[in-house]
């Protein structure tokens, strides 16, 4: 694999095909997906756009929050790894790669559905690195049900905690401490736009995430705190195969897409150093779509 910078067709670059049946208990492990995904491990290469940035990712385990926190660290950036404790295996692999990058590297394990969790990474983040400038909210739930009947008001409850509670918990905790130039970056979906009816809950939550965003852009702009979303669409992580998607999906999974396949984390991770870096300091309220070339209002 090429890094970043290097010129290619974006079509064949990575795994072209659909994937493999496969299913994964509980929260999933990047470790367990075949084929494995590509977080930038090999191919993320940075240029000090987050020298000296005290970072805060949650999800930070795989999938995009991984690739996140691999590329922030690789710019110079500390980083707070918010994870489910299910996941420690996977979360030690991204600390191993946020310290070869010279960087400090914090594990915090937690469900941030829990208030409290979600409100200590932010004293964590202030007492291990001495401060808080960018927050990268990634984490989510997804879980595919056929009927409206089949989610639970458990499911529903968990979805909407993790999606959305968790954001406006750490958020609304870190805000007294963001110095200006600070900046807040969380995911929405493909699925705010153009919501499968298979995933109800998980679709209305990330629409609210784009809410929630645009406007408390607009509240905070005035002390220098930029607020932005990443909007992803189909990406290969282990939230695909752990009830992400119906698993005789998978076969299919990305080729929707005008590309024709489904994206990898490293080719993601760019778009949260963009939205973190000073170089977008004049963007605000924006919510930048990574979907393979599926159309967005």
């Amino acid at each position: 694999m090429t890094d970043q910078y290097t010129f290619t067709n974006p079509v064949d670059q990575y795994h072209t095909g659909g994937f493999d049946e496969q299913y994964q208990e509980g929260a999933g492990l990047a470790r367990e997906l075949d084929p494995k995904p590509d977080h930038g491990e090999q191919t993320y290469r940075g240029t000090d756009r987050l020298a000296g940035r005290k970072a805060l990712v949650t999800g930070a385990d795989s999938g995009i929050g991984r690739a996140a926190a691999i590329a922030f660290a690789r710019e110079g950036a500390d980083v707070v790894l918010s994870y489910l404790p299910s996941e420690q295996a996977d979360a030690e692999e991204v600390a191993g790669l946020v310290r070869d990058a010279g960087r400090k590297a914090v594990l915090a394990p937690g469900d941030i559905a829990d208030e409290q969790t979600a409100r200590g990474l932010v004293r964590t983040a202030l007492d291990e690195l001495g401060g808080l400038d960018l927050i990268a909210n990634v984490a989510g739930k997804q879980q595919t049900q056929e009927s409206l009947a089949d989610i639970t008001s458990e499911q529903f409850d968990e979805t909407f905690k993790t999606n959305v509670y968790a954001l406006f918990w750490i958020v609304q905790e870190a805000l007294p401490h963001l110095p200006a130039g600070s900046s807040i970056i969380n995911t929405s979906s493909i699925q705010a736009y153009s919501p499968s009816p298979t995933l109800v809950d998980y679709a209305t939550t990330k629409m609210a995430i784009n809410t929630f965003s645009k406007a408390l852009a607009q509240q905070v702009a005035p002390q220098g705190i930029r607020v932005n979303v990443v909007a992803p669409g189909p990406f290969w992580t282990p939230l695909q195969t752990a009830g992400g998607q119906p698993t005789e999906a998978l076969p299919e999974f990305g080729q929707q897409t005008p590309i024709g396949r489904a994206g990898q984390p490293a080719e993601i991770a760019p778009a949260y150093v963009y939205l973190a870096s000073a170089e977008s300091g004049y963007v605000t309220g924006e919510t930048l779509n990574v979907n393979g070339g599926m159309p967005t209002p």
